[in-house]
């Protein structure tokens, strides 16, 4: 009886061990693994954490995942969400025996709600994650709090209680689970050797940012992630502004925006992350500062080349071209009762000038460019001996048609100069070359985006626009060099001819007087008044010469009076005028940090970048800016005028105009809470245009 209890008690005694050992082993495994964690107040979601018993002792980590299961359109967010939305995080304050964790995020996709746009994840998204344990031969109790946003058309803020302890050393690899952590992994955007090369430069004066990466095997059409792990900047906005792919290069500009203050990438590290169909990367790069010229839209050269025609075209009848007119129209005019061979040849002359002049502007922009210098349409007014060579050649052009300068072929420098407007070839040649000189202040129609992309394209392509420019000038004198006959409808010369030239003669005179206004930039106020009286005088003696006394004395009087009558009437009726042409606005220098930060106060911004030699400016100016409605639009407490001056050198206007993709002035552009990235304005202004633009920028629509 004894021995059979003996024996029932070892046997119980051993179930006992045995259901001991098998409850402990269940007890252990189901501490690498949370199950399945919900919450009744949000059932679309579930999620659990899991530990795949992958470990390594050499620098004591351990491999787990998260797993996040969405049902329906509900989403959850990537490390950076984008421009809404909050990340998952979990906070492991209370766990013990734990350094830290790192999070490997999968890829994510791209999400855009009422115009909002997100990254992240629907469906089941695994994120893995590594543990790093302090010491590895004790347990680890891992408390922590998993806070998960997940969004449809609503979102909702979630917390899970994360609750698991384990031994390091003694765990398992569970099959199912270290398969699932590898899939995840797999997804996972990781340095790439295929990728040779990678760039980024910030721009400050625009807030664009400009990533160059290079791969061995080329590119097909990469999405491209800019974040950082640096969480004073990691929620700044990078909206693709461009994408442009050249073999194995691919560059990629992105706009930057935030809400929070003023942007400064100035020293940072950026992620970038990279998919490419099949290819997944994610590189650093250390960000430079440095100015980035806009893309151009994806327009071939042919489209350019019409543009460039059109624009040269244009060009005639702008204001900066108008005191040339009368030296063209005397040439096409005189021509009459010539042969047709000489027509030809007089206007393929005034062609071959013009084509001449803007090979040489070609010539030094590129110069420039390749140096590093600032280029750009008229930037060659920003120079004191330009603008006082052709005061110069203004004076003497205008005074040869006004009749002051015989027309004869000498020895002598001046009257061989003179006489440049005669019917010989080199003077059709000379005047072809003078009226281009004398347009680049002008913008036109169709040349701004013409210049802009031979200034951003190959040496070979900015001759052919260029050249293209200068053709589409040059169009009426080939017309004619085309077809002679047409010179026969023109009007017969006659002794009406001499009051016209007269007439614009004082309109090159007027050219010259301006132009010497110009100096004044340069120059001490009393020099210019110096040179003017001097040119004055000269003109006078000329004129007492040519016409006699009679002629001086009327010419003088005239002046005089109009002048002092001008003077006086101005100063009588300036009541009545001077508020429409008065620059009281309150314009600030242009500044990158002022426009951002007027547009977070929820203003628009009327940016005007301009120069005093540019006429189109002026005449936009006085036309629109300072006419009402635009006027008073622009004194409201509503808008802020921001002014950048381009008339000498300045590398931040500079800089401002290649970040817009413009290379010239004028230059409009209106910012505002609905249109943070500016709405650019046409080359020639009207009021419709300008108030437009500022309702939409507003966003109180039309």
């Amino acid at each position: 009886m004894n021995n059979q209890c003996a024996f029932l008690w070892r046997t119980f005694a051993s179930f006992l061990l045995l259901s001991g050992a098998l409850l402990f082993s269940l007890v252990a495994n189901a501490q690498t693994d949370t199950g399945w964690l919900t919450n009744p107040n949000h059932p679309p979601v579930k999620t659990r954490f899991v530990l795949t018993g992958q470990i390594n002792p050499m620098d004591n980590t351990v491999e787990g995942y998260l797993d996040v299961a969405l049902s329906g359109d509900w989403k959850t967010y990537w490390r950076t969400p984008g421009e809404g939305g909050i990340a998952p995080s979990i906070n492991w304050g209370e766990s013990s025996n734990l350094e830290k964790v790192d999070w490997h995020w999968p890829h994510p996709e791209h999400y855009s709600l009422l115009g909002i746009k997100t990254l992240g994840y629907k469906g089941d998204v695994v994120i893995p994650m590594t543990l790093h344990v302090k010491d590895f031969t004790q347990p680890v109790v891992v408390d922590a709090k998993l806070t998960l946003s997940s969004c449809t058309t609503i979102c909702v803020l979630t917390d899970y209680p994360i609750s698991l302890s384990f031994t390091p050393n003694e765990l398992t690899v569970s099959e199912q689970a270290m398969y699932i952590h590898a899939q995840a992994i797999s997804a996972v955007p990781k340095p790439s050797p295929l990728i040779t090369k990678q760039e980024a430069t910030w721009d400050k004066a625009s807030n664009r940012l400009e990533v160059v990466l290079t791969k061995t095997q080329g590119w097909t059409q990469p999405d491209i992630i800019i974040d950082s792990s640096n969480e004073s900047i990691n929620d700044y906005n990078y909206t693709l502004n461009s994408l442009n792919i050249e073999g194995e290069t691919v560059t990629a500009v992105f706009d930057i925006s935030t809400w929070l203050g003023d942007i400064d990438l100035s020293g940072q590290t950026l992620n970038i992350t990279i998919q490419d169909n099949d290819f997944l990367a994610e590189q650093s790069a250390a960000v430079s500062q440095g100015a980035i010229t806009k893309k151009m839209p994806d327009v071939g050269l042919t489209e350019m080349i019409g543009f460039a025609l059109l624009g040269g075209l244009i060009l005639n009848i702008m204001p900066c071209v108008l005191p040339v007119l009368g030296m063209k129209l005397s040439s096409v005019i005189s021509a009459q009762g010539l042969s047709r061979r000489k027509i030809r040849l007089q206007f393929l002359a005034s062609s071959a000038g013009i084509l001449t002049s803007f090979w040489l502007l070609a010539a030094f922009l590129l110069i420039l460019k390749l140096s590093g210098s600032a280029i750009g349409w008229g930037i060659q007014f920003q120079s004191p001996w330009f603008i006082g060579l052709m005061v110069a050649v203004t004076a003497i052009f205008g005074a040869n048609m006004l009749g002051l300068f015989e027309i004869r072929l000498t020895s002598n420098t001046n009257t061989w100069l003179a006489s440049k407007g005669d019917h010989s070839y080199g003077g059709h040649y000379l005047q072809g070359m003078f009226a281009t000189l004398l347009a680049t202040p002008c913008s036109a129609p169709f040349l701004g985006t013409a210049v802009a992309f031979a200034l951003a394209t190959s040496s070979l392509e900015m001759f052919v626009i260029f050249t293209a420019l200068a053709l589409g000038m040059a169009l009426p004198w080939i017309i004619i060099a085309l077809f002679p006959a047409l010179a026969s409808y023109l009007p017969k010369p006659g002794a009406w001819m001499n009051k016209v030239k007269l007439l614009f003669g004082v309109m090159m005179t007027l050219t010259s007087v301006w132009l010497l206004s110009l100096l004044a930039n340069h120059l001490p106020i009393f020099w210019v008044g110096l040179i003017a009286i001097t040119f004055a005088l000269m003109v006078l003696a000329r004129i007492k010469k040519v016409y006699g006394d009679k002629a001086l004395l009327v010419s003088g009087g005239l002046t005089l009076f109009s002048v002092a009558g001008g003077l006086l009437i101005a100063s009588l009726t300036s009541h009545h005028w001077a508020t429409p042409i008065k620059d009281d606005i309150n314009w600030q220098p242009l500044s990158n940090e002022a426009i951002m930060g007027s547009v977070a106060q929820g203003k628009t911004v009327f940016v005007n970048v301009t120069a005093d030699w540019c006429v189109t400016c002026k005449a936009n100016k006085i036309g629109v800016l300072l006419q009402d409605p635009v006027y008073s639009a622009l004194k409201s407490n509503k808008i802020v005028a921001i002014e950048g001056d381009w008339t000498h050198p300045d590398g931040a206007v500079t800089d401002y105009l290649r970040a817009n993709g413009r290379f010239g002035v004028p230059f409009n552009i209106v910012y505002g809470p609905n249109a943070p990235q500016g709405i650019p304005l046409p080359v020639i202004l009207t009021s419709d245009y300008v108030m437009d633009a500022i309702r939409v920028a507003s966003g109180e629509g039309r």
